[in-house]
């Protein structure tokens, strides 16, 4: 019998209305002028907001926008994103064979969890799935753009960077796999001072620097810091695609979430 991991936050995040959803991130990705998105080969990794799609969408859209001259080579996108709900040490994979929402269901890598169940840390976590959001805002976009995928799912608790960086390299693979960071970052400050923190965590990114970023300057500071570990180490290249905050988008200005998206090559 299959196991599916049902969408906790659709009609919350994002309209639970299969038309309105894929409307939605139609029209986020429409927006997008191929002027943003220069580069001549996609992305081996992104890190990518996971607020609600009023808040956040027009940024993680164009992240995901990066990707979709690779829609019909990428397999396989491998989802690390923080633990909002469930408190834990380590990392979580889950038991679900599918992830779903409402335009259908993902499945889900279970190799790579034999894998990766060397790396100290690593365990298998339903809980921790079960109602975290950092991981499922992304996939109505994977679902809009890619061809056919599996994915692997990362809740991230309480673990040090290098060992989620050990993680992310047992799964790096070739063009056909896409790694993504789920990440906000500043959170419930004023305008202009997550605007200055923010900066100084986009200059952290730039610089493949992890250990410039911390405690407030992202809810995903550990799998963001894991993939910097290692894009440094394989001498990526980094792309700010942008940065903003929710007194951009949707919400006022005397208390804000900063949000991101950067994308690094090979």
């Amino acid at each position: 019998m299959r196991v599916i991991r049902k969408a906790a936050v659709s009609g919350s995040f994002y309209p639970d209305d299969p038309t309105q959803l894929r409307q939605a991130v139609n029209t986020f990705l429409a927006s997008i002028s191929t002027k943003q998105n220069p580069a001549t080969s996609p992305p081996k990794a992104l890190i990518v907001p996971h607020a609600g799609y009023m808040y956040s969408g027009s940024t993680a859209a164009r992240a995901f926008a990066t990707i979709q001259p690779a829609h019909r080579h990428i397999k396989r996108v491998v989802l690390l994103g923080p633990s909002h709900r469930v408190g834990f040490q380590g990392i979580a994979f889950c038991s679900s064979d599918y992830f779903n929402t409402p335009l259908g269901t993902v499945p889900v890598d279970h190799s790579a969890f034999a894998a990766i169940s060397t790396v100290p840390g690593v365990v298998l976590l339903d809980q921790a799935h079960a109602e975290e959001h950092s991981l499922e805002v992304q996939l109505p976009f994977l679902q809009s753009i890619l061809d056919d995928f599996s994915v692997v799912p990362l809740v991230v608790g309480d673990i040090d960077a290098a060992q989620v960086a050990k993680v992310i390299e047992k799964l790096w693979g070739s063009n056909e796999t896409l790694i993504i960071v789920s990440s906000d970052l500043s959170h419930f400050l004023t305008y202009d001072e997550a605007n200055a923190l923010d900066q100084q965590t986009c200059c952290a990114v730039e610089q493949l620097n992890p250990e410039a970023i911390g405690y407030e300057q992202a809810c995903g500071r550990t799998p963001m810091k894991g993939l910097l570990e290692l894009a440094r180490d394989k001498a990526l290249k980094v792309d700010t695609i942008e940065l903003c905050n929710s007194g951009d988008t949707a919400g006022d200005r005397n208390r804000v979430v900063g949000y991101g998206a950067w994308a690094f090559y090979e």
